[in-house]
């Protein structure tokens, strides 16, 4: 089986194939990558400082067919057995564009449609390096997305443990990268600048790890906020701003949180595999950490390659590929696109 998933949530336009290869004497079947082509517009972003919707819709428009074009170059074929395609969470006209795509090739191609959940798929690419995989707790760490998920097989719902209440910490990598005018993306540039400083010359807060707060649950408004008054303190002072330093005590501050969430979730489900996923999970201290906390917890700890975290068609091929592996029915022609999509609901 030959599936091609489709992918424009954001600002990349991916188009990933794989072939699904059943399991022998009881072992689990898995996706093998056949080609993973991706159109980026983030170059047409920076001078705004962020994703501008309309400029990454037009931007798919352009790049949908020749990106299509080139995956099946790749893996060789003429078209696919089923194509699976992101209907949400993303940006609603982004959404909208690969999702008519899909529907287009699947009419004419007369192969079954299915509808997918972008943040199952950050979870399900992971297969493609580490192989089957086991109950885990997924953490998702994007510049739109900051999620705790409870994954018991990736053919049935994901429950999600906890998410952000204001700012997604990639997000927040932005935004501060911004302050310390590093340009954007920010997160590359703010984490090779960390590597000069001291992540702990400056106590930034950790929001939402009271006793009291929820224990899943994540906020990054606080410590963007708190970046932003000591910049702006040092600048009134008349006082260098310390930029590595600040980089590095930031950097650390999301990090502490991110793995203190995900471990403790581990602990209290009683799982022992923790998946990192998303575009912010490339960032180093963010996987240092995560590494060290879970082998100091006795956790496995899975984390694909970085150009398997960022957005991809290829997560969304191998999602579709488990979902339609466990038997899944077919979504409608005339399934739509949902925005704020629920991460429960991994396909439609």
């Amino acid at each position: 089986m030959i599936v091609m998933g489709i992918e424009s949530s954001c600002d990349e336009t991916g188009v990933g194939i794989v072939a699904w290869e059943p399991g022998t004497d009881g072992a689990p079947g898995r996706a093998v990558m056949l080609a993973d082509e991706v159109a980026s517009s983030v170059d047409e972003h920076a001078r705004f400082g962020g994703v501008v919707p309309e400029i990454a819709s037009r931007a798919h428009l352009e790049a949908i067919v020749p990106t299509m074009r080139r995956a099946r170059e790749a893996a060789g074929i003429d078209r696919p057995d089923a194509i699976a395609v992101t209907i949400g969470p993303g940006l609603a006209g982004a959404l909208l564009v690969g999702v008519a795509a899909a529907k287009a090739y699947a009419l004419a191609w007369d192969v079954p449609l299915y509808a997918m959940n972008h943040l199952g798929g950050h979870v399900a690419v992971d297969t493609l390096e580490h192989g089957p995989m086991p109950e885990c707790v997924a953490l998702l760490v994007s510049g739109g997305h900051t999620h705790l998920l409870h994954v018991t097989d990736l053919a049935a719902p994901i429950v999600e443990l906890g998410t952000t209440v204001d700012d997604a910490a990639g997000e927040a990598f932005d935004k501060v990268a911004r302050l310390l005018d590093l340009g954007y993306p920010g997160g590359p540039a703010l984490d090779r600048l960390a590597t000069e400083g001291d992540p702990h010359a400056i106590a930034f807060p950790r929001g939402l790890t009271g006793p009291r707060d929820a224990r899943y649950d994540f906020s990054f408004s606080g410590v963007k906020t708190a970046v932003a008054r000591h910049v702006e303190k040092c600048r009134r002072d008349g006082v260098e701003v310390p930029m590595a330093d600040v980089a590095a005590s930031f950097q650390e501050a999301v990090a502490d949180v991110l793995t203190l969430k995900a471990i403790r979730a581990c602990t209290d489900l009683g799982v022992d595999t923790l998946v990192l996923g998303g575009g912010a999970t490339a960032n180093s201290r963010i996987r240092s950490l995560a590494g060290e906390r879970c082998a100091a917890a006795g956790i496995t700890l899975r984390v694909p390659t970085p150009r398997r975290c960022t957005d991809n068609g290829v997560m969304i091929a191998t999602l579709g590929a488990h979902v339609i592996a466990g038997g899944a029915a077919p979504s409608p022609l005339t399934v739509a696109t949902d925005p704020g999509l629920s991460v429960q609901l991994s396909q439609l």
